[in-house]
């Protein structure tokens, strides 16, 4: 079923003061195209929304098992993460497994996506380094790749490089989508993204929830991390981050993954489900409003008691004063 595209309304004074477009599509595992809004099959980045399928190669030549990775670890692999202590601690102990150290990463540094902790840093008299990147865990995952494919490390983050041949070998299973001829563009940790339709995207979150027409070790890899993601949501981005506080209310039913730019997807294994969205403005507020409404529309949140997700379903809206302004939903 085809509808237009989602709207997500921000209102001020009882009136909508702002309004975001959503294009959006669930994916059934066995690839059929179950419900969509929008223009589905118009090319999008996926940016970190993909991170559990780059670090899927890794896993499924056992390099979690080899290298002693703890289920924190693998989760931090699929991770934006704010760059709160626990992720930096959980980041170093993996390149301490690799025998490697952050001076192999190629991802650069920035402070802490979480506010307080940049504080608390600066406060210290400390700079950030590329530990602090929210997406270091992706970028030891492909440290660690390049181990296995016995291959060296250094521009691990070029297109060419096997590392990232390897991933986007993967991926192509994965989405049934040949990213040969399809634009891409370093990320904003220079790690390529590879456009695809976003129905692409979709069936393969689909699988990833439901990977039993998968081969054996591909089975087991999506397993593993799919029970690494939902065990240990924090490492996935963090406190007060949408895709840890929801995947918690959700209680290990769904895996969530925010990308930049508005993108956003959803692994649902007991409904065989993958969802994709993006918001067109780039506004990771409003994909947040949308995919809370997905998840009501799909079924899934229906044994959360309503006071639990009703701050998910209108998120309100506050001056500094703390005084209600207004509040963002999605149109449903």
């Amino acid at each position: 079923m085809q509808h237009d595209s989602l709207s997500v309304q921000v209102t001020r004074g009882g009136i909508v003061e702002s309004e975001h477009s959503i294009k959006a599509v669930i994916v059934s595992s066995t690839g059929d195209l179950v419900e969509s809004w929008g223009d589905v099959a118009s090319l999008v980045y996926p940016r970190s929304a993909i991170k559990a399928m780059q670090a899927l190669a890794f896993i499924e030549m056992n390099g979690a098992e080899l290298f002693d990775f703890s289920a924190e670890e693998i989760a931090i692999c699929c991770a934006s993460h704010s760059g709160e202590p626990k992720h930096v601690a959980t980041v170093q102990s993996m390149l301490d497994k690799l025998a490697l150290s952050e001076h192999d990463f190629e991802c650069g540094c920035h402070w802490p996506m979480r506010a307080e902790t940049s504080y608390e840093l600066a406060g210290e008299g400390k700079t950030p380094n590329q530990l602090h990147n929210n997406c270091s865990g992706k970028h030891a995952g492909m440290l660690g790749l390049a181990k296995l494919l016995d291959t060296s490390h250094h521009g691990y983050i070029e297109i060419d490089h096997p590392v990232q041949q390897k991933i986007s070998a993967t991926m192509a299973e994965m989405c049934e989508y040949d990213y040969t001829n399809t634009p891409w563009s370093p990320d904003g940790c220079s790690a390529p993204t590879w456009a695809m339709p976003l129905t692409n995207l979709a069936l393969a979150f689909a699988k990833f929830s439901s990977p039993d027409e998968l081969s054996p070790s591909r089975q087991k890899a999506c397993k593993t991390l799919y029970d690494a993601v939902v065990k240990h949501p924090f490492m996935v981005a963090g406190t007060e981050r949408y895709c840890t506080d929801m995947m918690t209310t959700l209680q290990q039913r769904v895996f969530l993954k925010l990308g930049a730019e508005g993108v956003y997807v959803a692994a649902i294994p007991e409904l065989k489900l993958g969802i994709a969205l993006k918001c067109d403005d780039g506004a990771i507020r409003a994909a947040e409003s949308a995919m809370t409404a997905l998840l009501d529309h799909v079924g899934i949140t229906s044994f959360v008691p309503d006071a639990e997700m009703s701050h998910y379903r209108s998120v309100t809206l506050k001056n500094w004063q703390k005084r209600i302004t207004g509040s963002i939903s999605c149109d449903l």
